[in-house]
């Protein structure tokens, strides 16, 4: 819960009040106790001074870019800080920020939990697409994935119709980028920008990996356009909306779902909620990022689906609450081979295993 309270404070008073208002558990009266009820919230936010500056950062290209904080969208609201978003936005013509995972998960929660204490909504949204991810979605084996499959990419563009559609939903431009690798093919990229522009919405392939900046130049210079037609955000549910409305509306506008169902532990914890004033903080849904159910073996678009929500979890210095559903864990996923095993240096300087 610190990385989120410190990705949503203002200021060092703000990080101190967030700080003090962690539930830490409930006493004998099963009453909550706090950070503050030990009195320890200045200490904490002691260890926090440097921290909370956001990190000042180049890129090869000497480009600068600001990289603070690291919640995961999939357990948490996945988007850098407050403080360093704030920060880009007076330094320069255009901020790009980035939520963690698809636009069902950090997407989602930029536009409904961050954007209300950052005081700015998005110009513009780029969703990030692959031919890879697509055709997985289409029903193509990890290990085939390489392999030309138009018929399977075309299916599985479904799922980023669905993304499309749902970030529409707030009513901000919306703007494709293909993240070209090498083994796409040119009928491929073609099959796809040509679903995307039937959409009516704009579409660039990107090669930053390869190419630098000027792989996405294309991109740019229609992100710039969209930042320049009509935006009127709108939130998916009325401020201050129960929870149980909020995990309703994201089920069926962002996941494309039917219902929300309660565990019984969780229906219990609502009346609980609701005695302490926490039922119409912010939800964050905690769900897999492999789907847009709460299974990660349901790919596509599925529809007319139910998320289980299993139980709750109040982050009250963070200012939300969790829902977890499914079987989804809150430890943060490794793969099982770092990336850091294959990259090394010579004593020329020469990098190899970065891709």
């Amino acid at each position: 819960e610190l990385m989120a309270v410190l990705c949503l404070s203002e200021d060092l008073s703000d990080l101190k009040r967030r700080v003090n208002r962690i539930l830490i558990g409930y006493n004998e009266d099963k009453e909550p106790v706090t950070v503050g009820d030990l009195k320890v919230g200045g200490a904490i936010t002691l260890l926090l001074k440097d921290a909370i500056k956001p990190n000042l950062v180049q890129t090869l290209e000497h480009n600068p870019a600001i990289i603070h904080g690291g919640p995961f969208a999939n357990i948490a609201h996945g988007c850098n800080s407050v403080l360093a978003t704030q920060t880009a936005l007076q330094l320069g013509d255009y901020a790009v920020t980035e939520a963690g995972f698809g636009a069902d998960l950090g997407g989602e929660k930029f536009m409904d939990i961050k954007t209300p204490v950052l005081g700015k909504t998005p110009d513009a949204v780029v969703i990030v697409a692959t031919v890879r991810a697509l055709k997985y979605n289409g029903g193509v084996k990890r290990a085939d994935l390489e392999t030309e499959n138009v018929a399977a990419l075309q299916t599985g563009s479904a799922n980023l119709k669905r993304h499309i559609a749902s970030m529409q939903q707030y009513g901000v431009p919306v703007v494709v980028a293909i993240n070209r690798f090498t083994s796409d093919t040119d009928a491929e990229i073609a099959a796809l920008t040509a679903d995307i522009e039937a959409l009516n919405v704009p579409v660039a392939t990107t090669t930053v990996w390869a190419d630098g900046g000027a792989g996405a130049m294309d991109l740019a210079d229609k992100v710039v356009a969209a930042t320049q037609q009509p935006s009127h955000f709108t939130r998916l549910t009325p401020e201050h909306a129960d929870l149980v409305t909020q995990m309703t509306a994201i089920t069926q506008k962002i996941y494309g779902g039917a219902k929300v169902e309660l565990s019984t532990k969780a229906t219990r914890q609502l009346k609980t909620f609701a005695k302490h004033g926490w039922d119409k903080l912010p939800v964050c849904m905690a769900k897999t990022q492999y789907s847009l159910t709460d299974d990660a073996h349901q790919l596509g678009a599925p529809t007319d689906f139910t998320i289980h929500v299993r139980e709750f979890a109040p982050r009250l210095g963070a200012g939300f609450v969790v829902a977890l559903t499914g079987n989804v864990l809150t430890m943060p996923g490794l793969p099982k081979h770092p990336a850091a095993l294959d990259m090394d240096i010579d004593a020329d300087g020469k990098i190899t295993g970065l891709f």
